[in-house]
């Protein structure tokens, strides 16, 4: 973002006080935000790709956009594409990108104040599971092991990170990537496949039969099945018609756990609301 606020702010020529404005929590600069959500709505409505991290290009709608020469491209113009118009329906209605428009459009709208945060808080929930998706599948499928053990265990499984990380992708058989405890003990374990595919790969019920059949011939009553895709509707009616206890967890389910119980993501900023204290002001 920096390179690119730089080359933006000598095109539409900010001066030094403009450049350093920074967002009314004083974390971050005005004009690195608004490029940020620029960009990630541009990337949604599929005008934007980044074919590897840090680099971003137009596409061939993008190009076509631009060959249009718009004055403004803006969330009105954006809706205009299938794609983003489903994940703005999706988060809710519009937010704004930074705290004094939402004052802004909090006093303007009918929304209540507490309704304003709640949708923003949804809107940059989906904003961040897009981009977890995202970094995912650009890292290696030795990273992506890594991740399914930093949750597993975040999540209780496995007794440690290093127990855990010895036992996933050991198996050495070929429809199951590792084995974890269900417990410190090891009383119990669970059989994990993972499948770390692009969106739009979705995971079938060959996939879920070949996982099962691992189980049964080791044996095995529980399984967990992780992609950064999603899964057909006869792998989910399938999985949920067995004896073996498998749990299908796709790529939305992944990245819910993953912001859950903090794993790939950081506290960047809480906000606290308080109320009147009834009780303090009664008699």
């Amino acid at each position: 973002v920096p390179a690119v606020a730089e080359k933006v702010a000598d095109q539409l020529r900010l001066s030094d006080e403009e450049r350093e404005e920074m967002l009314p929590s004083g974390r971050q600069r005005v004009l690195h935000n608004r490029i940020h959500w620029a960009k990630f709505y541009m990337t949604k409505a599929g005008l934007v790709t980044s074919p590897q991290r840090g680099l971003f290009t137009a596409t061939e709608a993008g190009r076509a956009l631009l060959a249009q020469k718009p004055t403004r491209i803006d969330v009105e113009r954006l809706k205009a594409y299938p794609a983003f118009s489903a994940f703005y329906d999706q988060t809710g209605r519009s937010q704004p990108t930074d705290q004094v428009a939402a004052v802004t459009e909090a006093t303007a709208s009918e929304a209540t104040p507490e309704e304003q945060i709640d949708a923003a808080s949804g809107l940059l929930t989906s904003a961040l599971k897009a981009e977890l998706l995202a970094r995912i599948i650009e890292q290696s499928p030795a990273f992506f092991e890594r991740l399914i053990v930093e949750l597993l265990v975040a999540m209780g499984y496995g007794g440690s990170h290093e127990d855990a990380a010895r036992r996933l992708g050991k198996s050495g058989d070929g429809g199951i990537d590792g084995i974890i405890d269900e417990d410190r003990l090891g009383l119990d374990r669970i059989y994990v496949q993972a499948k770390r595919y692009a969106p739009g790969s979705g995971v079938g019920r060959p996939e879920i039969q070949g996982f099962v059949g691992s189980l049964v011939g080791l044996g095995a009553s529980k399984g967990v099945f992780v992609t950064t895709s999603s899964f057909s509707k006869q792998a989910q009616d399938y999985a949920r018609g067995l004896q073996q206890r498998i749990i299908l967890i796709d790529g939305e389910r992944l990245c819910d756990l993953m912001i859950e119980f903090d794993v790939g993501v950081r506290r960047y900023r809480s906000i606290e609301v308080k109320r009147i204290d009834e009780d303090f002001f009664s008699e």
